[in-house]
């Protein structure tokens, strides 16, 4: 399945969020696979917009495993500050899916 989703960088922090998505822990991409996150990217617009996308067998599954991973969660940890109107939680908790209205294969 094919998954976007979209959220809000603080438009003060857009640098810095690049930076450190320019270097991702290596254990966080290790993560991210074996919870089943494939062809996983991220993009930004210039007012802190944040699309992403990602392709995974079964989303639900694959945010909970990575919920409680122990990488994910010092990561979210730092990341959270980045991310304006977060409503619980951490930006995982935020990922609400789009719907996919149309696809061209």
């Amino acid at each position: 399945m094919r998954v976007c989703f979209l959220l809000q960088i603080r438009p003060d922090r857009i640098a810095e969020y690049k930076a450190r998505h320019a270097q991702v822990w290596p254990e966080m991409l290790d993560a991210l696979r074996q919870t089943g996150w494939r062809n996983y990217s991220l993009f930004l617009r210039s007012d802190g917009l944040l699309a992403g996308y990602l392709e995974t067998d079964d989303f639900e599954r694959s945010c909970a495993e990575m919920k409680y991973h122990p990488v994910n969660a010092r990561w979210q940890a730092e990341m959270a500050p980045f991310f304006a109107s977060l409503s619980t939680g951490g930006p995982d908790d935020n990922m609400a899916p789009l719907e996919e209205v149309f696809h061209l294969d």
